[in-house]
């Protein structure tokens, strides 16, 4: 289940990955129109608001009726924090901060995002063609060590590049 309003982005994206990962997804807009029995069979809950009185109660009803629950940007509520991911093709990553600092995550799924472009996903799906080559090639268990050879060459030159730049009020604080 979700809870948001229908123009809330968050509750908006959520649902989608849910449901991407097949998950099937009933959605409250309106909090304050959520009744217990709503959310009593549901294996997980998220909850966008900032809400702490709708919060501290979708706690009490998780913790009553043993589900997953998420509130987003409300970690003390929740027992579960929400990866942000980072999408190319097949290629998933996933970003998580636990919920301690959501705006970190965010900004590290942006750069990852924007780095992940077309290119890169053209590049995985020629990778996934050299691992069928390379399976048909070089079949059954003794072929593994060809195909794992065949594979760490074909990604040989592939390079990322990470790098962090910190606030100034840090900087000043970490001297």
């Amino acid at each position: 289940m979700v809870i948001g309003a229908a123009d809330d982005r968050e509750a908006v994206e959520k649902e989608a990955a849910l449901r991407e990962s097949g998950a099937l997804v009933r959605r409250v807009y309106d909090g304050a129109s959520l009744r217990d029995e709503d959310v009593t069979d549901s294996f997980f809950v998220i909850s966008t608001p900032i809400d702490a009185e709708l919060s501290a109660r979708l706690r009490a009803l998780a913790d009553t009726h043993r589900f997953l629950l998420c509130c987003i940007d409300q970690p003390a509520f929740g027992f579960v924090a929400m990866a942000a991911i980072a999408k190319a093709g097949p290629v998933r990553v996933a970003i998580s901060t636990a919920g301690l600092a959501p705006r970190v995550g965010k900004l590290l799924k942006e750069s990852l995002q924007k780095a992940m472009d077309a290119t890169f996903a053209r590049f995985i799906d020629v990778l996934a063609r050299k691992r069928e080559a390379a399976f048909a090639e070089h079949p059954g268990p003794e072929g593994q060590p060809a195909r794992r050879k065949a594979m760490l060459d074909a990604a040989e030159d592939f390079r990322a590049e990470v790098k962090f730049e910190y606030p100034q009020w840090f900087d000043d604080a970490e001297r």
